[in-house]
């Protein structure tokens, strides 16, 4: 391990990871009203008390490298730089989104910033990510491939068939589990056997960390420290991201698994809160940065939400393109 993140924390960077946890967090605080409102529909996961995952993820790797996502994945692609338009028109379903309004909220993708979903599919972008880091092994070296999957992917078959893969072909790939302590509403300790999910990948001959989800700067560091190892063609690894989401696993999940004074417990532990405390204890911010840095992130929301109301519905007259390979 390197040095404790206070030694190296400048008060620019430390704003910086403030700022794109509140934009998340401000951006599905609305969707969740939006929502309501019946201006987003079908499926939306939020990502609320996870935040710390994707930004301090995301900070630690290259522009160049390939990222792939899950169902909950708003914050991941605004990190990656999507633009906040454009993901708020995806999730509206309207023309101007970054999968021209026909994903939504589980199917946010952009080549042009190596954000290649967004997967409706538990486990389902582990695969991918096994395919993108042989192609990059091939004929891309120096690039890796970071993949995001939840702890409820390990007992998905394609897990175990993809860090096999992985390690054997020595692929440039970093697994990273989000793990929030449930599958939906099945508590980790109820569907798996061995709940310390390092374990089940150093059983591939991957080597395996486990992380301070909730900690911006740990996250950072560990992705940062992993990456670099992987360049130096050392094979695949896998970090698990000990997390918790605040809200409910879905718009239609009512929460009856679990106990509040939980969800409570860990809102004291959010990833916001502990990186504002630490900044204000090093003398590295004030209340007024951060109500800066939280009016900057509203206004960036709600011009997201004009730009999406204003947008354009696909005109029916595509409605055909892309159906079928080699369509125009």
């Amino acid at each position: 391990m390197n040095a404790p993140a206070e030694r190296i924390l400048t008060r620019e960077h430390g704003l910086e990871l403030l700022g794109q946890m509140l934009r998340i967090r401000c951006f599905e605080d609305r969707c969740y009203r939006l929502y309501g409102e019946g201006k987003i529909r079908g499926f939306l996961h939020l990502y609320n008390g996870e935040e710390a995952v994707a930004v301090g993820a995301l900070k630690a790797l290259r522009p160049c490298d390939a990222i792939v996502s899950t169902y909950r994945e708003h914050g991941h692609a605004l990190v990656r730089g999507i633009s906040m338009e454009k993901v708020m028109a995806e999730l509206f379903g309207k023309h101007t989104g970054c999968s021209r309004g026909r994903g939504g909220s589980m199917h946010l993708f952009d080549a042009s910033k190596r954000f290649y979903g967004g997967n409706a599919i538990v486990a389902g972008g582990l695969p991918i990510a096994v395919g993108l880091a042989l192609a990059q092994k091939l004929a891309r070296p120096g690039e890796l491939t970071a993949c995001f999957f939840g702890d409820g992917a390990v007992a998905e078959g394609e897990f175990h068939e993809s860090l096999n893969l992985a390690s054997l072909w020595r692929l440039p790939v970093l697994f990273l589990c989000e793990n929030n302590l449930y599958a939906m509403g099945t508590a980790l300790e109820r569907a798996q056997a061995q709940t310390d999910i390092t374990v089940q990948a150093r059983a591939y001959r991957i080597e395996a960390a486990a992380v301070d989800g909730m900690d911006v700067l740990a996250v950072e560091e560990a992705v940062g420290a992993a990456a670099e190892r992987i360049r130096k063609d050392a094979g695949p690894a896998l970090l698990e991201m000990r997390t918790y989401r605040f809200r409910a696993h879905s718009m239609f999940d009512p929460q009856l698994y679990r106990d509040k004074a939980e969800i409570e417990a860990w809102r004291k532990k959010g990833p916001i809160i502990t990186l504002t405390t630490r900044l204000k204890t090093l003398g590295l911010m004030s209340e007024e940065d951060y109500q800066r840095l939280e009016r900057e992130a509203q206004a960036q929301v709600e011009a997201a939400v004009r730009f999406a109301e204003s947008s354009p519905w696909e005109p029916v007259s595509e409605l055909e393109r892309f159906v079928y390979a080699g369509a125009s």
